[in-house]
């Protein structure tokens, strides 16, 4: 049977209505021409009619979640163009038409059609707090306020992009440790629930006591095949009441991420890409001309560990009372005496903003580094724990092979 697929025409248009008022609205029509009629019997003088196409039906794009990384690019694609002189609306029709992702075409011809409807990029911005947060809307409008958007724009899309890069490593730093575990607990659930009874079968014939770490690990096997069950369905609950908790309860997110910022060697990444984000961030604002205290908000929502955050906003009020940042910073006990130094002389020379992205350029260097040495180390270690702990299972196995043939 031949693939069907149906097509369906949303028309975006702008009009004015009896009184000489503006109006804008979406209408389903099959053709450009047939809005313009539809409008005008309702009184509507079309100004501008712009289709927009959504595939539905078998082969049809399915819809994507809009990612960080395509705001970031947004940011990059806007900056080029508005750099180049290519009017705003415009790059953001071109932006939306040339996205892969459905889900991300449409948030940037919803923005597209709030802007030529006569309201700021800001103000469109805002309309999506789920995708672009307080300070990528408050540096655009200090883009707008000061005619300098594209400026500020390439600044939003070196942040984001860098942040995005530095969220990438920590997860990959993550990644690994997690990936031992959860092999590791595959390997050994496949062995225990499927190799171990056929041996357990034939060692009923022997006439003989087994030897203590047979024993142990058909005891173990007996378990997992009683209770497979139960331990999967803790599990499942265990890693969604974590998470649960980590949303709902502050306590415990500030508990839990104190102890992860002690973990050995992850601890010490995490650390110092929560040091990169606060340094990128408050370069990113100070350089827009964003105030030094009401930029504080913002780098404290964005450092991604709430015992920086809380140490940021002590910071805030100590900066807001006339302390000086350095000082703030150093009363904190969090940052790392490079980070002190580095803030003490752009204050003292008047270039904060370029001394905290030498301090986000450096500890996002340590953290590139510290992810490459630990995938080195995992990647044997992985092979290592895998290796001893089928090995342990075969000669628990074989053990009482060996036993008898030493007997016989």
């Amino acid at each position: 049977m031949a693939e069907t697929r149906t097509e369906k025409h949303t028309f975006f248009w702008i009009g004015s209505d009896r009184n000489g008022g503006r109006v804008k609205g979406h209408t389903d029509a099959p053709n450009e021409a047939m809005v313009k009629v539809m409008l005008r019997k309702q009184g509507i003088n079309p100004i501008r009619v712009r289709k927009q196409t959504r595939l539905f039906g078998i082969g049809g794009k399915r819809k994507k979640k809009v990612k960080p990384a395509d705001i970031a690019v947004l940011a990059r694609q806007l900056a080029t163009m508005l750099q180049a002189g290519v009017p705003l609306v415009q790059s953001l029709d071109i932006i939306s038409r040339g996205a892969d992702n459905p889900s991300f075409a449409e948030l940037v011809a919803a923005i597209r059609d709030d802007v030529e409807s006569g309201i700021t990029l800001a103000e469109a911005l805002a309309r999506h707090p789920k995708h672009f947060d307080d300070l990528f809307v408050n540096l655009v409008q200090a883009g707008e306020k000061s005619g300098a958007l594209e400026a500020l724009l390439d600044k939003i899309a070196t942040y984001k992009e860098k942040t995005e890069a530095i969220k990438a490593k920590v997860r990959k730093a993550l990644f690994y440790p997690g990936a031992v575990i959860v092999v590791a607990i595959i390997v050994m659930g496949i062995l225990l629930y499927f190799v171990v009874p056929q041996f357990q079968a034939l060692f009923q014939g022997f006439g003989a006591d087994l030897p203590v770490f047979t024993l142990l690990v058909i005891g173990m096997s007996e378990f997992v095949q009683r209770w497979w069950w139960l331990m999967g369905g803790a599990t499942a609950l265990a890693i969604y009441g974590f998470f649960q908790a980590r949303l709902r309860s502050r306590p415990f997110r500030h508990l839990n991420d104190r102890i992860a910022l002690k973990l050995p060697v992850i601890g010490d990444i995490l650390y110092k890409a929560a040091v990169a984000r606060f340094a990128r961030t408050l370069s990113t604002m100070f350089a827009a001309g964003v105030p030094l205290v009401e930029a504080m908000d913002s780098v404290a929502r964005a450092s991604g560990n709430i015992v920086f955050e809380q140490a940021i906003l002590q910071m805030r009020d100590q900066v807001a009372s006339g302390q000086r940042l350095q000082l703030a910073m150093s009363n904190t006990g969090l940052f790392p005496s490079m980070a002190l130094q580095m803030v003490a002389i752009g204050e003292e020379s008047g270039s904060l903003d370029a001394m905290c992205a030498r301090v986000a350029d450096f500890y996002e260097a340590e953290v590139d580094n510290q992810v490459d040495s630990l995938s080195s180390l995992l990647e044997p270690m992985i092979m290592a724990i895998i290796g001893v702990m089928v090995g342990g299972l075969v000669i628990a196995m074989y053990l009482p092979i060996f036993k008898l043939g030493s007997v016989v």
